[in-house]
């Protein structure tokens, strides 16, 4: 093979023979020029509905539409090579049956070209998970804390505490057994979170869970600083740069204001006639 032969994406069957070697790394990513950036150094790059509060300034991830998927998605395709591409289920896109689970499923990949997508949901969504899965859309699934879910969840809390447990246990088990190549465990217990990866045979993917898990995530505009509304305990900022962007724009402001731009003669200068 060729030293610049391109490195193949990986496929979810790659990801599910991950479970128990390297932990796998992988980030949101809304728009080109961040896909981009993390290509290189992520298994999967997600396409989460977590757009809808970082670049759309919702509430929360509600209402997200099918569109709005399809139109950062295409965008963040346009910016890998090396990483799979695996693109959320908006709320609203699967939960009325598996009928509309599969459709909705193939429309993302179909017209994004994503290697697979992600739905919430644990024992409920097993009947759903097994039907796309058998009918050629790959499923990662996303149990614990569940974002869609959060009107009924009473809040972005940790989930899986005290009777709880059995029912996240069983949640992973369900969505496992149905196809799922991978799970995102969000906002679990470090012990449970340890516990459900070693009882189950395909890749825990944590988020504020346990870093025992086969692999991570986060939402890149967190871990960046860019998205400053609010931190989740678990987010290590690795930059602050929506500090430095909004010193930034305050210094060109008062850069207009004080006319303190390179006169025109002097920025082009190299294109002045001879």
């Amino acid at each position: 093979m060729s030293a610049t032969a391109k490195k193949r994406a990986p496929m979810p069957d790659d990801i599910r023979a991950a479970k128990g070697g390297t932990p796998l790394v992988s980030l949101t990513a809304y728009t080109t020029p961040m896909a981009e950036m993390m290509d290189e150094h992520c298994d999967f790059v997600l396409v989460g509905d977590s757009v809808g509060m970082v670049l759309h300034g919702l509430p929360s991830t509600l209402g997200v539409t099918m569109d709005m998927m399809v139109m950062h998605g295409k965008a963040v395709a346009r910016g890998i090579n090396s990483a799979m591409m695996v693109i959320d289920m908006p709320f609203g896109s699967y939960e009325e049956g598996r009928e509309q689970g599969f459709r909705n499923g193939a429309l993302l990949m179909a017209e994004t070209g994503a290697g697979a997508v992600k739905l919430e949901g644990g024992v409920e969504m097993a009947e759903t998970i097994r039907f796309m899965v058998a009918r050629g859309v790959p499923v990662m699934a996303h149990i614990g804390l569940t974002p869609q879910s959060i009107n009924t969840l009473g809040g972005y809390k940790v989930q899986g505490r005290g009777d709880a447990r059995a029912a996240l246990i069983a949640d992973a088990k369900a969505v496992a057994d149905a196809g799922a190549f991978a799970v995102v465990l969000e906002k679990v217990p470090e012990g449970l979170a340890d516990e459900i990866t070693a009882l189950i045979d395909i890749p825990t993917i944590g988020i504020g869970a346990s870093a025992g898990c086969d692999g991570q995530i986060l939402v890149v505009d967190d871990m960046l600083g860019l998205f400053t509304a609010f931190k989740a305990k678990f987010v290590k900022r690795y930059a602050h740069l929506g500090e430095e962007g909004a010193a930034a724009i305050s210094a060109y402001a008062k850069d207009v204001r004080a006319r303190a731009f390179p006169a025109a003669e002097h920025v082009f200068a190299d294109e002045a006639p001879k």
